[in-house]
Order: structure tokens, then C-alpha cells, then sequence
């Protein structure tokens, strides 16, 4: 059963990774994980995890900017795209991390005192991948499917949605409704309130480094835990942004309004990476002022950390810094 309970809080995990990412790949930036924090620098990472002794278990390695490995990551609207498909793929690595440390954890508290050494308990690769596959799929259901049916639904007892433009605002609408609906119905799980406290601690520590501060527990309780960059206001511009994007398609069956849904995911992610990073570069302007509802919804995928959060927080981005100026790279605070 425990187990069972194990994977289904991976399924969450996995679903709010988007809402939970934040950073540019110049940057510093991280993630919550179950029970601990991912940092990252342009060159290297760290997933760092508190386990239930006590102690601080932690996990880094080297990265390379995808516009280093390849020149046409470095163009707009594309740079975006690389820099959140990496944020995505290293986001599953250290939530893998921190369920594999997790699961270790669950079995070692059952483990009778036999003596006999036992393998290491880790998350299998089909279990991952079968998590992988629900995300995406449940993703696709709530967020482009559902709404859709729901407006196409609703033109029977409402004439004027039969309007093209009617008819994506209203699709639009009942997106942001659902995306909300869902935030706040796995907010009163107590394992995702951990995440989101964690959230905040990454937010945290990670003002306390703009700042030039030195990277303490002290320091970084001062510091707001809702950020600009943060992967909920990104998600919260996609689904604006969408909502005009598909306005400008004139299709109007069901079939190929869901296709183009799907079909356009990639350049409205893009023109949303592009959007929340001049508006974090502008803060003040007209720009900044339109991701600002993100910065709302954030009170509800933050809280407030403990101090031995935050603590995991910091152990997290120092390791990430130590790596990267090992490798003689820069860190550029924007």
C-alpha cells in the first residue's frame, strides 16, 4: 500500500514539475522535489534532500546550455523551447533522485534486523516512464481536451459562443479555471504542502543570491517566496497567450481544433519563455505588470519554509556554485 501511495505522489510530482521549474539557463534557478531542492547554474546542478535522520543527502553534476551544444538554440523563441526541455529532463532526474532517497527511506523503517544486506530501493525505469506516459496524457486530457469539449458543449444552450472568437475565449476561460481548480485541490494533500513549502524555499534562497547577500538562513528568511521566473507564472502566460494564438487559426471542427492545440503547444511555449523573460529583466514596466497575475498564483504553489528548509535550499545552490566555478564558469545575476 505504501508503495502504491509512493507512486501516486510521483503521478502529482510529475504533473506540477512545470509549475514548479523556474530560471533562465544564464541564471541560477531550481525545483522542489519530495522533500528537498534542485539548484542549478548555467554548468552544473545540485539536488540536495533531507531525509528523515536528520542529515542532508545530496546529488550534482555538469550541464551544458543547449545553445552550446547546438547554435540554433540561441535564436528566439527557440532558445526557449531548449532551455525548458532541459529544465524538464533534469527536473525528472532530480525528482527521481529525491523518490529513490524517499523510497530507500520507506524501506529501510520496514527492514526486520536480519542482518543480510538488501539492494538498494530505487524507482524502476517502466515505473517512471508509466508515470511519464499518465502525466502527459492526463495533461492533454484537462488542459486541451476537456476545455474543449466543455465549449463545444456549451454552444448548444449559448448561440453567441458559435463565434470564433467567443468560442476560444470561453475554451480559454474554462482552461484557467481548471489549471486553478486543480492547484488548489492538490494543495490539501500534506505531502504536496511539503513540496510547496520547499517551492518557497528555493524562491527564497534564490532572491537571497540576487541580492549579493551572503547565502544564509538568516538572509534568505527576509526574501518573498513568490519570483517572476517562476514555472507557475509561465504556466499561467501559456494559457493567456494561447488563448489569442488560437483565435488567429480558423478551424472550427472539433478534430482539428484539438490538433492545432497540440500542434501549436511548442511555438506558445516558446513566445511564453520569451515573454516572462523580458518582463523579469523589466520590472516596473507594462510588461511586468502582465505576468503579475503569476506572481498571485503563486500563493498558492509557495508557502513558507522552515528554517530546515531553506537550509536544504542553500546546501543545494552552494554545491551547484561550487561545481560550476570548479569548471571555471560565471554566474550573472540579472
Amino acid at each position: 500500500m505504501k508503495r502504491f501511495k509512493h507512486d501516486v505522489r510521483l503521478l502529482a510530482d510529475l504533473q506540477l514539475l512545470p509549475a514548479l521549474e523556474g530560471g533562465e539557463e544564464w541564471l541560477v534557478g531550481g525545483q522542489a522535489v519530495i522533500e528537498g531542492v534542485m539548484m542549478r547554474s548555467p554548468h552544473a546542478y545540485c539536488v540536495a534532500v533531507r531525509k528523515l535522520s536528520g542529515g542532508i543527502v545530496t546529488k550534482t553534476g555538469e550541464l551544458m546550455r543547449p545553445s552550446e551544444r547546438r547554435g540554433f538554440w540561441k535564436y528566439p523563441l527557440l532558445r526557449g523551447l531548449g532551455t525548458l526541455g532541459q529544465a524538464l529532463a533534469l527536473g525528472i532526474r532530480a525528482l527521481r533522485f529525491s523518490a529513490d532517497v524517499a523510497l530507500e527511506e520507506e524501506n529501510a523503517a520496514r527492514r526486520p534486523e536480519s542482518g543480510k544486506p538488501e539492494s538498494k530501493a530505487e524507482v524502476s525505469s517502466w515505473i517512471l516512464a508509466a508515470n511519464l506516459v499518465v502525466s502527459v496524457g492526463f495533461f492533454l486530457f484537462l488542459y486541451k481536451f476537456l476545455p474543449l469539449f466543455l465549449a463545444t458543449w456549451l454552444k448548444r444552450y449559448f448561440p453567441a459562443i458559435e463565434n470564433h472568437f467567443v468560442f476560444n475565449f470561453v475554451d480559454g476561460v474554462i482552461r484557467l479555471l481548471l489549471f486553478l481548480g486543480f492547484l488548489l485541490a492538490v494543495s490539501r494533500w500534506k505531502e504536496i504542502k511539503r513540496v510547496f513549502e520547499y517551492h518557497g524555499a528555493e524562491h527564497k534562497v534564490v532572491f537571497n543570491f540576487e541580492s549579493r547577500r551572503p547565502l544564509t538562513v538568516e538572509n534568505a528568511r527576509t526574501f518573498t517566496t513568490l519570483h517572476p521566473r517562476c514555472g507557475t507564472s509561465f504556466l499561467l502566460v501559456v494559457m493567456l497567450i494561447s488563448m489569442a494564438v488560437y483565435t488567429l487559426v480558423p478551424v472550427h471542427s472539433f478534430a482539428m481544433r484539438f490538433l492545432v492545440r497540440i500542434a501549436l503547444l511548442p511555438l506558445i511555449a516558446g513566445a511564453s519563455f520569451e515573454l516572462i523573460r523580458y518582463a523579469a529583466r523589466r520590472q516596473g514596466s507594462l510588461w511586468a505588470s502582465m505576468v503579475r497575475p503569476g506572481l498571485w498564483l503563486q500563493k498558492i504553489t509557495t508557502r513558507p519554509p522552515s528554517d530546515d528548509q531553506l537550509e536544504v535550499s542553500i546546501r543545494a545552490l552552494k554545491e551547484a556554485m561550487r561545481l560550476e566555478e570548479a569548471r571555471g564558469g560565471e554566474l550573472v545575476i540579472a
